[in-house]
């Protein structure tokens, strides 16, 4: 848009936590408009870690909630060119494109898993994610580097 910015949708919160954090993980998690199955792979999801996890005095809510924690990034590299040449600048990330990335990732990387249904393949790269490793905490640390090795170039911030 040119003129003015967009506004922002309103989204509400999901029937059982009543968290509007997990309805826009589930919006991030939808395909085709499937909307309910997302909700119900979510939750599958969360009763698997709260089984396989039940000596851990947290909740699966808070479980899931650290895991994407830790793999939200806190830099990102964005490319500018100067006099020719194309620089990766790293820049700090405002927090509603924090969490859409770490989102994103955790659900690209959990449709990459081999595993039988899609909540236990999500349960497994969340359960990754709450012990720092698997392949959206990979993504952040590599991304994290990446903005170290070029911080010389920070100075062409725009």
């Amino acid at each position: 848009m040119r003129k003015s910015k967009p506004k922002k949708r309103i989204l509400t919160p999901d029937p059982r936590f009543n968290d509007k954090l997990v309805t826009r993980f589930v919006n991030e998690l939808m395909m085709n408009g499937k909307k309910n199955l997302a909700y119900n792979i979510f939750y599958d999801a969360l009763e698997i870690i709260g089984a396989k996890m039940k000596d851990n005095e947290e909740s699966p809510l808070e479980i899931w909630k650290k895991a994407l924690q830790n793999v939200t990034p806190k830099v990102e590299v964005r490319s500018r060119r100067v006099g020719g040449a194309t620089f990766q600048i790293p820049q700090e990330i405002r927090d509603s494109r924090k969490v859409a990335l770490s989102m994103k990732a955790m659900i690209k990387y959990t449709r990459a898993r081999n595993g039988k249904t899609m909540a236990d393949k999500l349960a497994a790269e969340i359960m990754a994610a709450y012990n720092e490793e698997g392949g959206a905490f990979k993504k952040k640390e590599d991304t994290h580097r990446m903005a170290e090795a070029n911080k010389a170039f920070s100075h062409f911030r725009f």
